[in-house]
């Protein structure tokens, strides 16, 4: 399990130990905010564990929760929602694919899941860090969109080696601290990730958006080669700003 927290960490742990009884539990602390923490993530990661059967990336700040709508930075100087929406899990995903490919080699199949969400808008590459024109709800549904084409790119790569990648709405307004008027529960975003993650009938899916359980089509520049390669581009040229190498 990862968070920011360290206290709040452990005590989750105690929770699910006293819950389940299972003691095979791991907390690893990294801030999301900055790309060299998250490279330690990934790097801790593997050094703890030989296999690696499911990949859930699942982080996101809202269009006003933090700043109350003023456009904010990473420690990397990026765009912050950008950055911990969906750089980071890009990154991560990056560096632990070796592992998830050696897992789906030895036990026939590993999953990547990116939640993401129903609220996506067009990137604009000429300005991808929205320093003109900033606008909370433009940096979150394009960090959003972000994490559907790099699952769409991750799909066509991965094809053939038993690890699938999919990206899911898991609910709508979920009460979470970036949601002021909750229309869904907790349980149903749990529900419709848990699907993703065990369902048999879904070990061979790969490449799709689901909203909640049901397959969905997602904003049309997910499905332009030509814009994947540019997020795709910007992405590792803002790895490489940040002095952050994925082999």
């Amino acid at each position: 399990m990862h968070g920011r927290d360290a206290a709040r960490g452990e005590r989750t742990l105690a929770d699910i130990r006293e819950q389940t009884g299972n003691e095979r539990l791991l907390f690893l602390r990294a801030d999301l905010a900055e790309l060299a923490q998250v490279k330690r993530l990934a790097d801790e990661i593997v050094a703890a564990s030989a296999e690696l059967d499911v990949l859930v990336s699942n982080a996101g700040i809202g269009t006003s929760v933090p700043g109350g709508g003023a456009r904010l930075q990473s420690t990397d100087g990026i765009e912050l929602r950008f950055a911990v929406n969906y750089l980071a899990g890009y990154l991560l995903t990056r560096a632990l694919l070796p592992l998830l490919r050696a897992t789906a080699n030895a036990a026939g199949s590993a999953r990547i899941v990116q939640v993401s969400s129903a609220g996506q808008m067009p990137i604009d590459f000429d300005d991808v860090m929205l320093r003109r024109n900033y606008s909370g709800v433009q940096a979150y549904c394009q960090s959003k969109l972000a994490q559907i084409m790099f699952t769409f790119d991750l799909a066509q790569a991965l094809d053939g080696t038993g690890v699938s990648a999919n990206a899911l709405h898991p609910a709508t307004y979920m009460p979470t601290k970036i949601v002021p008027t909750p229309v869904s529960s907790i349980a149903d975003g749990v529900r419709a990730t848990r699907r993703l993650i065990a369902e048999p009938e879904l070990e061979a899916v790969s490449g799709r958006y689901f909203n909640t359980t049901r397959e969905a089509r997602a904003d049309e520049q997910a499905y332009d080669p030509r814009a994947r390669a540019r997020l795709r581009e910007c992405s590792d040229q803002l790895l490489a700003s940040a002095g952050v190498a994925v082999s």
